[in-house]
């Protein structure tokens, strides 16, 4: 650390920050903030709260030019002379202003990004921060996303972009992979207050995002603002769910020592109505009634939370922080992979975390330019799976009976339908690390370097109470190690108009095997090791082009690859997921091409609209066995041969006075792979989809200053099969149907005047639909919810 300061102290630069306020004393959120002086010029878009920072400047004067749709314009000018400066800039509320007089020539953080060449959306959480709405409801309505969960809050999820799914996307928190911390801590235990923007990356995937991503990534961004804040929810609502969160900074002006903290506690009882399919009762005889059930084993809980300590906004680093990260849950398993005849009663499974952290980030380090990142993490996670009641049960939530009317038991003393398996109370504990460093040197404004590092390591082991001594002495280890380096070479020329961005990836992975043995010989135990080290290399390209302010031409190309993930080789027994050892690497070459129109403005209106055809071939695609049965309740992860992935994205926005917003949007492709010599679409897989949004907006709504916000959304999915086609007979396909969807929402938000207070109420599924996701396995219908918000921030 003393290195660090001893370096730093060579130049002569500050930071400069603040907030922008209305004259109401309400935060100008969006406002945009253009810095400059003689020699440079940076622009910058306030946060939710009004604050803004612009990090190493050089010692001199500065001139701010302050928009706002709301406002208007102003010009103020500061000067930076320490460490830390700082300049509050209130504006006059008008009416309205008229477009064309507010319009700045500089682009916000989400435009940037979206003009890389990459195919990627930037969702902004600015609004469903106060709503009740989950992170992955919000992905939800984003084109060429879709979310597959099975069931309620908390239940299994995967993600899918433009049909890739499953471990193909991988999940980021601030550039980390979020499989690091574990099943208990989640998307969905993070609230959307908490997140400053989504990147959703697909098929090619920026380097710098250093992981296996082979069908793209989502990238959350948490709010990284070093001003003092404080904000709580909580939420209640159908179902007997209940949602809260609560976080805080607080930092030291003169010193820099900041801490910060962050929590959530999650319920759901999840006991919502199902019917259809085999959810039906057998009486007397064996005779089959159809029902309408509750689901009745099926809660969740989950708790969890972040501390960390450090300094930020000083010389010798923008923000370095160690802390700690735990959390706990407990999940009620239903049934097995499908809705069968026959649920569970009393299996479920529990884990939980312990994760010490590190974070380090510096821009400009030792010298202009250069930025560097470190990342760390070391700890254990555990989970228990619990499956010890043999009383067979029917989805009435009473005990089953037999022909004669008798209550039964499994004669294997367990839920699962399996013999080998048994009663089980099967623990799963794991030590895990995973550091990612990163660094850039920007040799000039054209010209830019990256170089990123992730290392992961998983060491495994399993043990069952319900097991003898014996056979746990002879229950094997698993390790997993995983290395990946990435370079990009990033270039900016014609005046910003043309973006190219190239990469090389190359990925390692070792896993090791120790099964303890009986050595005949010698009587004594020995370990039976086995080893399998991959090596790849993959490599891509991003390039895009302004030939008009309002029209830019993207394009991007990969060779991208996917390891099997631990749970693939190893296995899991609270997801039903038996182990494949010999499972191989996928592979597959992405290429996207599209463009984007706007924004176009006419006094009022605002459009754009976007679009992006892609292709994906894969090889070795990594996914559940085509041929199967609803009667399966274990799961068995292979490699299904070779497939491709085509199709089109396309996007359209409109807004009127900033008050009227409607978004649609709409994703179309194939997903086929080879099956028994013979090319059929890849079962369980949605491939059409349309999304719409609309918001309105009203101000001084009740009382002066206030605002009252209106939202509907409209998912629809089309019909897909769990199954593939059975030849040429497709007497009874029907029931292996999943049938076209639609389901609508509606929900409001007021805010108070004073800004600091916010309620929210929501309803799910407006009329009550039949929704359903992987296996056809049956969502909660209508819901209702209320959230209050309250927001807390130092000026």
């Amino acid at each position: 650390m003393g290195l660090l300061i001893s370096f730093s102290a060579i130049g002569q630069n500050g930071n400069l920050s603040g907030y922008v306020l209305f004259d109401n004393n309400t935060p100008a959120l969006g406002a945009s903030i253009v810095l400059s002086n003689e020699t440079m010029k940076k622009d910058i878009s306030t946060g939710i709260s009004g604050e803004f920072i612009f990090k190493n400047l050089d010692y001199g004067d500065y001139t701010l030019e302050i928009h706002s749709l709301n406002a208007k314009p102003k010009t103020v000018y500061t000067k930076v002379d320490a460490n830390t400066n700082t300049i509050n800039v209130v504006l006059e509320l008008t009416d309205h202003q008229d477009l064309q007089e507010v319009l700045v020539q500089t682009k916000t953080k989400k435009r940037k990004i979206e003009d890389e060449g990459f195919a990627v959306n930037v969702i902004e959480t600015k609004e469903a921060s106060i709503r009740n709405i989950q992170t992955n409801e919000l992905l939800n309505t984003t084109v060429g996303v879709k979310i597959r969960q099975n069931g309620g809050l908390g239940s299994n999820v995967q993600y899918s972009l433009n049909g890739l799914s499953g471990s193909a996307v991988r999940i980021f928190i601030d550039g980390i992979p979020i499989s690091t911390y574990g099943s208990s801590f989640s998307l969905n235990s993070i609230p959307p207050s908490m997140i400053k923007r989504i990147e959703v990356y697909k098929g090619v995937v920026p380097g710098h995002l250093a992981d296996d991503a082979l069908g793209g990534a989502i990238n959350i961004v948490l709010h990284n603002s070093t001003k003092t804040n404080f904000n709580a929810s909580v939420s209640y609502g159908s179902f007997n769910t209940l949602q809260t969160s609560v976080n805080g900074l607080y930092r030291f002006d003169k010193s820099g020592f900041t801490v910060k903290a962050s929590g959530f506690h999650n319920y759901s009882d999840n006991d919502y109505k199902v019917w259809g399919g085999q959810v039906k009762v057998t009486g007397l005889g064996g005779v089959q009634t159809p029902i309408t059930a509750r689901r009745f084993n099926d809660a969740y809980r989950s708790t969890g939370g972040m501390a960390q300590v450090g300094f930020t906004n000083v010389t010798w680093a923008d923000q370095f922080f160690i802390g700690m990260t735990a959390s706990d849950d407990y999940k009620e398993i239903q049934h097995g992979a499908f809705m069968t005849i026959m649920p569970y009663k009393n299996r479920y499974m529990e884990s939980d975390a312990m994760l010490s952290n590190l974070t380090y980030k510096k821009e400009n380090l030792f010298t202009e330019g250069l930025d560097v990142s470190i990342n760390g993490l070391y700890g254990k996670r555990n989970r228990v799976v619990s499956d010890t009641l043999a009383w067979a049960y029917a989805w009435n939530g009473e005990r089953a009976i037999d022909y004669e009317g008798n209550e039964y038991q499994y004669s294997w003393g367990s839920q699962q339908e399996k013999e080998e398996y048994g009663s089980i109370l099967n623990h799963i504990n794991r030590n895990v690390a995973s550091i990612r460093t990163g660094a850039s040197y920007a040799l000039n404004k054209h010209h830019k370097v990256l170089l990123n590092h992730v290392y992961s390591s998983i060491d495994r082991k399993d043990r069952d109470d319900y097991a003898s001594d014996l056979e746990n002495t002879f229950t094997g280890t698993r390790e997993l190690r995983k290395n990946i380096f990435s370079a990009t070479y990033e270039l900016s020329a014609f005046e910003n108009k043309l973006k190219a961005s190239v990469f090389g990836k190359y990925y390692q992975q070792k896993t090791i095997n120790i099964d303890p043995y009986v050595d005949q010989s010698t009587g004594e135990i020995q370990d039976d090791i086995t080893r399998a080290n991959t090596i790849n290399e993959g490599y891509g390209f991003a390039f895009s082009y302004a030939i008009h302010p309002n029209i830019t031409i993207l394009t991007s190309a990969e060779k991208a690859i996917r390891l099997p993930n631990e749970t693939e080789v190893f296995g899991n027994d609270g997801d039903n997921v038996v182990a494949n050892p010999s499972i191989n690497p996928e592979q597959s070459k992405n290429y996207n091409f599209g463009f984007r129109l706007g924004t176009f403005s006419l006094k009022k209106h605002d459009f754009t609209f976007a679009t992006n055809l892609f292709t994906r071939n894969i090889k070795d695609r990594i996914g559940l066995p085509i041929e199967r049965t609803p009667d399966e309740v274990l799961i068995l992860y292979e490699n299904q041969g070779h497939g491709t992935s085509k199709g089109i994205d396309a996007q359209f926005n409109y807004t009127y006075n900033k008050n009227f917003a409607f978004n649609f949007n709409l994703s179309r492709f194939d997903l086929k792979v080879v099956n028994r010599g013979v090319e059929i679409d890849v079962p369980n897989t949605p491939f059409f989809t349309m999304n719409s949004n609309l918001r309105y907006s009203l101000n001084n709504m009740f009382q002066k200053h206030s605002a009252l916000n209106l939202f509907y959304t409209l998912y629809f999915t089309d019909e897909f099969s769990y199954i593939p086609p059975q030849g040429n007979n497709t007497t009874g396909n029907e029931f292996f149907n999943v049938p076209q969807q639609l389901a609508q929402d509606f929900g409001f938000s007021y805010a108070f005047p004073n800004q600091k207070f916010v309620v929210s109420f929501d309803v799910k599924n407006i009329f009550n639909e039949a929704l359903y996701d992987n296996l056809r396995v049956q969502k909660p219908g209508r819901a209702f919810y209320l959230k209050l918000n309250y927001f807390i921030n130092k000026s």
